[in-house]
């Protein structure tokens, strides 16, 4: 019998477009005179996404729009509209709502949306954000993504497993007394706001134009860097190389693994909140995906069909995950 424990979201997601005439995809798009519309959506909630208790409102509310801007950038999409459907619960009022608001009109300011559109609702069970973004792709980006062979470079640009660890930071805070708690919010301040606050620069699109570098796939890892390895493979139809030494951990993130008791390597493998773009690009690029993109990293490649999801550890050792 199948179960969530058996299936994983993945698998669960593949069983059950099993029988249908469509395959399963994170993001919509159709075509509009040779370019691409794309549109993605995002729900969050209270208690499952986010703890009110230690995430300020002004911050959910950019990250929202962080969430589902980084969504476009994956499919190389501008950012044209923003639409959000709050449910306010009845422990919140107007000052809240209006944090909240405020953290998404800056984050729409930065992101260069054109529209925004707000509603909002009763919520019987907490606070609720559902966030759509829509964007197209110019022309030439539509039609030009090369297809993706073995060796194809994989590279991400943020740090596997910080907002993860930074979240677990301020769990464990909440059960210390306020003296040690500030102290330990202070030392990892950095993997905290990786959590409270993903950055997500607004030239990526930019860069990539300015390159004529043009990826094969994108994504936005927005749960775990394991699951997006495996969605590229998916796709791809090839296996993937990930090599532990290219992992580009954050600053204090081992030290934080360690107080937490907590694998580093796993914790940015499969611990999740991560928000960050991962691109495949052409191995001929290489040299000029180095120079460009300086403050990325190559974490892998593309490999044949039948290396699967492969963890290569510093001394050679092949793991499969």
């Amino acid at each position: 019998m199948d179960t969530f424990e058996t299936l994983g979201k993945a698998g669960a997601l593949q069983k059950l477009y099993e029988g249908t005439p469509f395959r399963p995809c994170i993001n919509t798009w159709f075509e509009n005179n040779g370019a691409h519309s794309i549109s993605c959506s995002r729900l969050l909630l209270e208690g499952m996404d986010f703890d009110l208790s230690f995430v300020p409102f002004k911050h959910l509310g950019y990250k929202a729009v962080v969430l589902a801007t980084g969504e476009l950038f994956s499919c190389m999409a501008e950012p044209r509209t923003l639409s959000l459907n709050i449910g306010v619960s009845a422990k919140l009022d107007y000052k809240e709502v209006a944090q909240l608001w405020e953290g998404v009109v800056l984050g729409a300011k930065q992101f260069g949306y054109k529209e925004v559109a707000l509603d909002l609702g009763a919520s019987l069970t907490g606070l609720a954000i559902a966030v759509n973004a829509s964007g197209s792709s110019s022309k030439e980006m539509a039609a030009g993504r090369p297809i993706a062979k073995s060796m194809d470079l994989i590279c991400v640009s943020g740090n596997p497993g910080a907002s993860f660890i930074g979240e677990q930071i301020l769990h464990k805070g909440k059960n210390m007394e306020k003296k040690d708690r500030d102290e330990l919010l202070e030392k990892y301040k950095q993997l905290i706001g990786a959590y409270l606050k993903p950055e997500l620069s607004p030239y990526v699109l930019q860069a990539f134009n300015d390159s004529g570098i043009i990826p094969s796939f994108g994504y936005f890892c927005r749960e775990s860097l394991s699951n997006t390895i495996k969605t590229l493979c998916r796709e791809s139809g090839l296996g993937a190389k990930i090599y532990v030494d290219k992992l580009p951990f954050a600053s204090g993130s081992i030290d934080a693994a360690d107080f937490l008791k907590l694998d580093p390597v796993q914790a940015a493998l499969k611990g999740g909140e991560d928000n960050f773009l991962l691109f495949t690009i052409p191995i001929g690029s290489h040299e000029k995906f180095r120079r460009d993109f300086q403050a990325w990293d190559v974490i892998g490649h593309l490999a044949r069909p039948e290396v699967g999801t492969t963890l290569v550890s510093p001394d050679g050792l092949e793991h499969s995950f």
